[in-house]
């Protein structure tokens, strides 16, 4: 009863903060940067559920958020549908894309199935620059507007309230997911996949659930940010970018959902704030995740374990 109450509570904590922050802003510049944090943040929630709770290594889930994103912004720019359909049909075909995919790369382990990810998300860069005619190639495509029902998205303030709720959402259905008897199935996979199976548990078909849910979680966080800002290229499915989301995950701490908005918020941000340091930056930026690594080997989120494990005692006393 405990961890429930405790559980309402970080939710309450992360509604109310993400309602204050905006009063801060001073122009649309730390908007963007505050969507995107969120946007990164889902992809890293729904990426360390495959890392952190399956124990499978990803380094193409920057490759699928562009895939994906991809899908919807053609079938919407080039085909007339709504945003919505577009989002919700790319969904389906990155779902079963990444089903399929799954089955053979998934029965490998260790640092072969991070190559065999990092694969399938070069060849889908590859594919998203040559395929200019669909996809404009290395230059890009511009994006139509965000329209729901009627009501365009063009203000900073609508995107952020659709993107905080969105984020607050999925961080309370994963947490409850985690919770059930199939996240108990996840964590005994990630201990032991020859333990699991002898106990009768289809490793395989979970672990292509779990990479399914992922997947579909980068789509349409990918779709998202393709629309809040009306351009999108190949590089959204970058190398360099499902680096970064797997940097943020570890970063911010595997296996915790909380982990993974703070590793995304603050890899995100931070590149702003070093802006000033000029020919320093990258230098002070990998040292900060060089640091970050050695004393905090749990993520930046083991911080907060003290702090929780104090208030546990406490109402318990």
């Amino acid at each position: 009863m405990l961890k429930k109450y405790n559980i309402n509570n970080q939710i309450i904590l992360l509604t109310g903060i993400l309602i204050i922050i905006p009063f801060f802003f001073q122009n649309d510049f730390y908007f963007e940067i505050a969507i995107l944090s969120i946007l990164n943040a889902l992809i890293c929630i729904g990426l360390n559920l495959l890392m952190g709770y399956a124990g499978q290594v990803s380094l193409g889930h920057g490759a699928f958020a562009g895939l994906g994103a991809y899908i919807a912004v053609v079938l919407s720019s080039n085909y007339g549908l709504t945003p919505l359909l577009s989002i919700f049909i790319a969904v389906v075909i990155m779902g079963i894309f990444a089903f399929i995919v799954s089955k053979p790369i998934l029965k490998l382990k260790g640092h072969y199935l991070a190559m065999a990810t990092l694969g399938i998300g070069i060849i889908i860069n590859i594919v998203l620059e040559v395929e200019d005619e669909f996809t404009g190639g290395v230059d890009g495509m511009s994006v139509d507007s965000f329209v729901v029902f009627g009501y365009e998205f063009s203000e900073s303030i609508s995107w952020y309230i659709l993107c905080a709720s969105l984020l607050v959402f999925t961080i309370w259905a994963f947490d409850n997911l985690i919770k059930s008897p199939f996240g108990r199935l996840l964590r005994s996979i990630h201990d032991s996949e020859k333990a699991a199976k002898s106990v009768g548990i289809d490793v395989s078909y979970f672990k292509s659930i779990v990479f399914v849910i992922s997947v579909v979680i980068a789509t349409v966080a990918g779709s998202l940010y393709a629309f809040f800002s009306g351009f999108i290229s190949p590089q959204e499915a970058s190398f360099t970018h499902s680096i970064e989301l797997v940097v943020m995950v570890v970063l911010g701490g595997l296996g915790r959902v909380y982990g993974a908005v703070f590793g995304a918020v603050i890899l995100t941000v931070l590149p702003q704030l070093l802006n000033s340091f000029e020919d320093y930056e990258t230098l002070i930026f990998g040292s900060i995740i060089i640091l970050v690594m050695i004393f905090m080997p749990k993520g930046i989120v083991s911080l907060f374990d003290k702090v929780v494990k104090k208030e546990s005692n406490h109402a318990s006393n």
